[in-house]
């Protein structure tokens, strides 16, 4: 059957058109594909960097040094007189009190002056009572009362010298500590200004170390202190000296925390590490591998800002710990570089790999 040529005309139309629309919305899908490949190979041509979120915190401003235990005082003790050691009470390396015999000398004849003495006092006493008896009934002059009075002073200094000639014998400590060494046995002479040995004091006891001049603004006496020994024991303390003239070699300052030590477990001459607190402030947590230099030879972190540039900030490490540094410089919460701070420069754009 034939089909009429008008049905043929309105085909011809509606495939026309059909075509048309094809056409159009191929040519018109094109375009935006095409713009998301550049957009995406332009992209793919920046640099790849992992970041980690520093956040602001409140922490404590410390400066850290190497320090040792000390004693917080070291004396010799010396004789006062002239003998030969007959007792040596104390024990070396015990606990001794303030007063406590450290040496004994021989007395010799010490004791009998001592007695000699105190028999010239008794008789100047009678006779300055027997003057002033006297003189009182009119039979003595009060010259001759006042010459009994000044020979009975006379006797009782002449028995205040013999008493502290005597006691010189006995070598006592100056103060409450440890009888550390002994520097004189039984039978061994002294003479006056020679050791019988030595003493120290550990209670409280000192940690001491050298401070550098750049930190020196930052510290006072009276601040709180702590010390870590090698055995991990904690002291806690207060910084009770700062020097006020560096040391000619070193350009250090020598520092003083003194700390309680009622037990007297911890000895002189252990190493410490002593960290003084000297105030409070903003800090952020960052790890130890992001701090880098930049082409001023400024340590500080590299990190992205909100429009993915990379920038630089100086900063200061305030404490180094097992999970990082505490850092001072930077402010609010940071987009720190964590991989690839290495490879990019500020200003330079970036895409953020991964975050954490």
């Amino acid at each position: 059957m034939r089909m009429k040529s008008s049905y043929i005309v309105v085909i011809a139309i509606l495939v026309v058109v059909a075509l048309a629309f094809t056409i159009g919305s191929l040519s018109g899908d094109g375009k935006p594909k095409a713009d998301a490949k550049a957009a995406q190979a332009k992209a793919s041509q920046l640099p790849t960097v992992q970041v980690l979120v520093a956040q602001e915190t409140l922490h404590d401003y410390t400066v850290t040094i190497r320090g040792r235990t000390e004693a917080a005082r070291s004396v010799v003790v010396r004789s006062e007189s002239a003998g030969t050691v007959a007792q040596t009470p104390a024990v070396e390396g015990s606990f001794v009190r303030k007063g406590q015999v450290l040496c004994r000398l021989n007395v010799d004849a010490r004791q009998a002056a001592v007695d000699q003495a105190r028999a010239l006092v008794r008789s100047r006493q009678l006779t300055r009572q027997a003057s002033t008896d006297l003189a009182a009934k009119g039979y003595r002059s009060q010259t001759q009362v006042l010459q009994d009075q000044a020979n009975l002073d006379n006797a009782q200094a002449t028995l205040r010298q013999a008493e502290v000639a005597l006691e010189q014998m006995n070598i006592r400590a100056p103060f409450d500590g440890v009888f550390d060494k002994r520097d004189a046995e039984v039978g061994a002479y002294l003479a006056p200004g020679q050791s019988c040995g030595s003493m120290i004091e550990l209670n409280p006891i000192l940690i001491v170390g050298d401070l550098p001049e750049l930190e020196t603004s930052r510290l006072r006496v009276g601040a709180t202190a702590s010390a870590k020994l090698l055995d991990g024991k904690v002291l806690s303390g207060r910084v009770r000296y700062v020097a006020r003239e560096a040391d000619a070699q070193t350009r250090t300052y020598h520092v003083e925390v003194t700390a309680s030590n009622p037990s007297l477990a911890v000895r002189s001459g252990l190493s410490a590490t002593v960290r003084i607190l000297t105030g409070q402030g903003p800090a952020h947590l960052v790890p130890v591998s992001t701090l880098v230099l930049d082409a001023a030879g400024r340590q500080g972190v590299r990190h992205v800002q909100g429009d993915n540039v990379v920038a630089f900030s100086p900063v200061n490490v305030i404490e180094e710990t097992p999970q990082g540094v505490w850092v001072s410089g930077l402010s609010g919460a940071v987009k720190v570089i964590t991989v690839g701070q290495s490879y990019v420069a500020e200003g330079q754009k970036v895409q953020i790999g991964a975050s954490r």
